[in-house]
């Protein structure tokens, strides 16, 4: 391909795209915020069957300890599974959300979250504060999720500025 090509297709691309106004991304954001209220509405009533509706068909999870689960069916059964015991009494709270839009039907969010409640395995970590990185993709007019990752989280702390000493974490 040459210049003048690569710069057509280029032109093209740009033109083409469109970067919704400021009204209509407020309205877009609050959609996708709505999504947040309704996990952890889903979360906190247990239903695994209302929390995997949030995401695609073909939607994936990366939780905390790093699991991954595929597709909304996996989701779904994965999460009964840990509401029977593991999350039956647990509590999730949204306290954040920043989105930023890439598209009018793609978005990435950033989901702050606490927990309280949960009962996890030995060795495992409990859950009780994390940032949610989200895709998320408009169809049929509705935001689903296509993506998610979970992680833990500390209070951010300065790196050491030297070495550290034997058996410190």
């Amino acid at each position: 391909m040459n210049r003048w090509h690569l710069g057509l297709g280029l032109f093209v691309f740009i033109a083409g795209s469109t970067v919704p106004s400021a009204g209509a991304a407020q309205t877009l954001e609050g959609e996708i915020r709505n999504v947040q209220v309704r996990q952890a509405d889903a979360w906190n009533r247990h239903d695994a069957t209302a929390y995997a509706s949030l995401f695609t068909e073909d939607g994936d999870v990366v939780n905390v300890v790093g699991w991954w689960w595929k597709g909304r069916s996996e989701i779904e059964s994965k999460l009964t599974a840990a509401f029977a015991f593991v999350f039956r009494e647990s509590t999730l709270s949204i306290t954040d959300v920043h989105v930023r839009l890439l598209s009018p039907e793609i978005a990435v969010a950033h989901v702050r979250w606490t927990m309280v409640g949960g009962k996890t395995p030995a060795g495992i970590p409990e859950p009780r504060e994390g940032i949610q990185l989200q895709v998320l993709k408009k169809s049929a007019g509705k935001w689903l999720i296509a993506s998610f990752q979970n992680t833990n989280s500390v209070p951010e702390r300065p790196f050491p500025t030297g070495p550290v000493a034997p058996g410190a974490r």
